[in-house]
């Protein structure tokens, strides 16, 4: 049931203003935000709005995109050297392309014996070390900036000698910007997201309205602030006007969090990196300054300083997981033939389906059970 009618009120109210526009054909609204979708689903925004108002999960899952090449290396590393490794606890079931019999995640890992802890923050990560001071602890810390942020503050606190990160983070806005320069973006406005600008600052995606001519709102987490943004943008769009507009102002700032910046900035720089079935973005991705590279899993054991370029052709997305289409909103989950068949849940084949975040896991938790592929085969054999 939709949250519109349990509370009509304020999301009412703009439920109400967003059916006033006169809209085009077909209106394509992005997100970039796993918070966001999950809101979106779990309060049946899609099944309110007018029918030619779509809504497209796009990249906002850090554990969707983070390099089976760094998921590869953690395995591997728990497995080989005589380490503690704790990571976020998505991470322990993002699976990799290794052989049958193979540990194909950090949980299978875990199984076969190595030493690894899901952790909920970077101080837990201090804790284990301290309390093992005789014993190396791992940090393997993926995600994007409003997860890096805490770990380059953890990092410019102090850390335990005993205590090195593996760090795959990486920026949200040059996969939207990668997007807006290709030839087909796949999106009319943006929805920026929330938790990221509460860091960063809604400036950051100035450049999407100054370069690209796409109308933007930050929004919250609630259906009023989420409405309230797909009205300012649809309106935008509708008056040929487009401007950055802030619906989450309680807590977002023009410029974010700037202390917190500053630490970001002090401890790590922004580099090119890969993402997961996408390629390698360019200045998407973060990287420990000099001054911290003591602090650097790839410079404390040798066995992750290998040439990780086999190790990309083979390990993108599984065979026939259609994961990176879904993270850049070129399909919807439930248009992937994998979904809800031989992928759920309880047995994902690709990253989408495992995190929290994942667009697949969200529309799986929010009730759509059945590959839209699998419904229109189903549909023709009907038909014959």
């Amino acid at each position: 049931m939709s949250l519109i009618k349990q509370q009509p009120s304020e999301q009412k109210k703009w439920l109400e203003k967003i059916r006033t526009i006169d809209l085009p054909n077909k209106v394509r609204i992005m997100n970039v935000c796993g918070g966001h979708e999950r809101s979106i689903s779990m309060a049946g925004l899609r099944g309110v709005l007018p029918k030619n108002v779509e809504l497209i999960p796009g990249p906002g899952c850090p554990v969707c995109i983070c390099p089976e090449e760094d998921v590869y290396d953690a395995i591997q590393l728990a497995l080989s050297e005589d380490v503690t490794l704790v990571a976020f606890g998505d991470m322990l079931r993002v699976p990799v392309n290794v052989p049958k019999g193979q540990a194909r995640s950090l949980e299978q890992a875990k199984a076969a014996g190595a030493d690894i802890r899901p952790i909920a923050s970077p101080i837990e990560a201090v804790t284990i070390a301290r309390q093992s001071p005789d014993r190396q602890v791992v940090f393997f810390a993926a995600g994007f900036e409003t997860t890096t942020t805490p770990v380059a503050a953890m990092l410019a606190a102090g850390v335990p000698d005993n205590l090195s990160v593996l760090l795959s983070a990486r920026l949200t806005w040059p996969a939207v910007a990668m997007l807006l320069d290709s030839e087909t973006p796949g999106f009319d406005t943006l929805v920026a997201p929330g938790h990221v600008s509460t860091v960063m600052g809604a400036d950051e995606w100035q450049f999407v309205v100054d370069k690209h001519r796409i109308p933007t709102a930050v929004a919250g987490f609630n259906a009023e602030s989420l409405l309230a943004s797909f009205y300012s943008t649809l309106r935008q769009l509708k008056e040929n006007r487009p401007f950055l507009d802030n619906c989450y102002p309680e807590v977002v700032t023009s410029q974010g969090n700037v202390a917190a910046r500053k630490i970001l900035g002090d401890v790590m720089e922004v580099v090119d990196a890969n993402w997961r079935g996408v390629g390698t973005i360019p200045q998407s991705g973060f990287a420990l300054r000099e001054a911290y590279k003591k602090y650097d899993a790839r410079e404390r054991f040798a066995s992750l300083n290998t040439d990780h370029e086999a190790r990309r052709r083979a390990g993108a997305m599984p065979p026939g997981c259609d994961c990176a289409r879904v993270v850049l909103g070129k399909l919807y989950p439930n248009e992937c033939r994998l979904y809800g068949k031989a992928c759920t849940p309880r047995t994902p084949i690709g990253p989408c389906m495992v995190s929290d975040e994942g667009a697949c896991r969200i529309w799986w938790s929010s009730g759509i059970r059945e590959s839209a592929a699998r419904q229109k085969d189903d549909a023709e054999q009907v038909v014959v």
